[in-house]
């Protein structure tokens, strides 16, 4: 008796406009976190999706589309922050006061973002993946190539360094 390999399923989507606009929020989201800039997340965000297109690789599912765009997202983001290009950037903000102070007056949820922003990138990438694109830790640790271990020791940091912050922020309530 012969074994037949199974042949795995190729998921391709209707529409690469489709792909695009369900994902884009997402990408921009994941880019954001790493570079922490909007014409850097714009652009990350745009070369994520124009590895997609070159590439168009075999996927499964809509899930793995995208973990696989998330993936491709942190590496572009990982290797723009380790350029030497970016080490020798300024962000504006240190150079002008007026936006430098420009979150006097924020709500809970904005000050709950920028906590979420100051953290160091290890600890802000699983932040963003759990609590704002739901996914488990065991999708995190796949998507990030971690394991599921050390996913929960950076989530559990990650809420004690926010939780500080926030007090920090809000005062002692």
């Amino acid at each position: 008796m012969e074994l037949v390999k199974e042949i795995p399923i190729m998921y391709f989507p209707d529409c690469l406009e489709d792909v695009i606009y369900r994902y884009q929020d997402t990408i921009y989201r994941i880019a954001f976190t790493y570079c922490r800039n909007t014409s850097d997340a714009e652009d990350i965000a745009q070369e994520a999706f124009l590895r997609y297109i070159k590439k168009m690789p075999w996927l499964q599912s809509e899930e793995h589309l995208k973990a696989w765009l998330i993936r491709v997202t942190v590496n572009i983001a990982k290797s723009l922050s380790t350029s030497s290009w970016s080490k020798k950037i300024v962000p504006i903000s240190e150079h002008d006061p007026v936006i430098a102070d420009e979150r006097t007056e924020t709500d809970t949820a904005t000050d709950t973002y920028y906590a979420v922003m100051s953290l160091p990138e290890k600890y802000r990438s699983v932040i963003m993946l759990y609590y704002y694109e739901d996914y488990s830790i065991g999708e995190i640790a796949q998507i990030l190539n971690r394991t599921e271990t050390a996913i929960q020791t950076q989530l559990q940091r990650a809420r004690a360094m926010l939780k500080n912050k926030l007090k920090e922020e809000w005062g002692n309530d």
